[in-house]
């Protein structure tokens, strides 16, 4: 016979998981037990690096488990044509830049995917990119003005190095030559690695890569920031002045973010936000990308398409007047 106490004890219990909405053992089967979380690049690198620390704060609440699937090469193309054709369940992601979306269909004559094979679900960070010289250049070289007055100075020496070509640093860096009538050679590399000692070792003058990639080297003395290119001065670096600043209009902000395959539902996408939201805002998120010059920024799928849109139509004016293009 069930007591009194023993009835009001389970009575208690059940109104506790009522609350909870699911048991422990209700919530763990209604999990998947595995996501992926796609990669466009090798392991090591910023993206790389946000997308494992992402994939830890979703497992155990997206799925049981998140694994970090990296698809390096084509110049992202591999990763996002693996997504286009993953089955659109919700356990198959993407973390890119936008620069898929947003630039590669003005720089390749064909690509494996179009912009409508994916659906932006969120945003997950920001970060600006930066410009900065090495011992190539002058010591007095202190700002962008400077470094131009330099370059038009000393013709052939104006030598840029960027972590790829065809990336947005390589972009940014390119559009700077065009606003301020100088030729900057473009020197791409596979990853900062070798681009950055290549810096600091004096066999090019300067370097456009994110700020996050920039700033381990200051103490070291071996290279100097000019600028940043976001609309306004980094928290991590607050007196570096942005190239709008000096005289150069390169409002540019990058940022990782979430896509899901174009077939995935609308309760699936909103299930997909939902976990990223409350995975971006967790304190340890926020501290840890701090540590590479980025910010933990969420978004609404809505909010993102609408941002890849408006990138997308002013990168197509931007490469018109660079005149890049990646098959050539």
């Amino acid at each position: 016979m069930t007591t009194r106490r023993q009835f009001a004890i389970q009575l208690g219990s059940l109104a506790a998981l009522g609350a909870a909405g699911l048991s422990p053992a209700a919530r763990a089967q209604a999990l998947p037990d595995l996501a992926r979380l796609l990669v466009g690049f090798p392991p090591g690198g910023s993206a790389d690096n946000v997308a494992r620390r992402l994939a830890e704060k979703l497992r155990g609440a997206y799925a049981t488990n998140v694994i970090v699937d990296n698809k390096p090469g084509a110049g992202m193309q591999i990763s996002v044509s693996t997504l286009k054709d993953a089955v659109p369940d919700g356990n198959t992601l993407l973390l890119s830049p936008p620069a898929p979306f947003t630039i590669y269909p003005y720089t390749y004559r064909k690509l494996p995917y179009t912009a409508d094979d994916v659906q932006p679900v969120s945003m997950v960070c920001t970060f600006p990119f930066a410009l900065a010289v090495g011992p190539a250049v002058p010591e007095s070289v202190r700002n962008v003005p400077d470094f131009i007055a330099w370059v038009k100075a000393n013709p052939g020496k104006g030598s840029f190095g960027s972590p790829a070509s065809g990336s947005t640093p390589h972009l940014v860096g390119s559009l700077l030559g065009k606003l301020a009538g100088v030729e900057l050679t473009h020197v791409g590399y596979r990853g900062d690695g070798l681009g950055l000692q290549d810096l600091m070792g004096g066999q090019i003058s300067a370097y456009s890569t994110v700020l996050g990639s920039l700033l381990p080297h200051l103490p070291s003395g071996r290279l100097r920031l000019l600028a940043v290119s976001g609309n306004e001065r980094s928290v991590f670096a607050p007196n570096l002045p942005t190239y709008r600043e000096q005289g150069y209009a390169l409002d540019m902000t990058e940022w990782f973010g979430i896509f899901a395959p174009a077939k995935a539902t609308g309760a699936t996408v909103q299930r997909i936000a939902e976990a990223v939201r409350t995975a971006v805002a967790n304190p340890d998120f926020v501290r840890g990308l701090a540590e590479f010059g980025m910010t933990a920024r969420s978004s609404t799928p809505r909010e993102l398409a609408d941002r890849l849109r408006a990138e997308s139509a002013e990168w197509r004016v931007n490469i018109k007047n660079i005149g890049f293009s990646a098959d050539s």
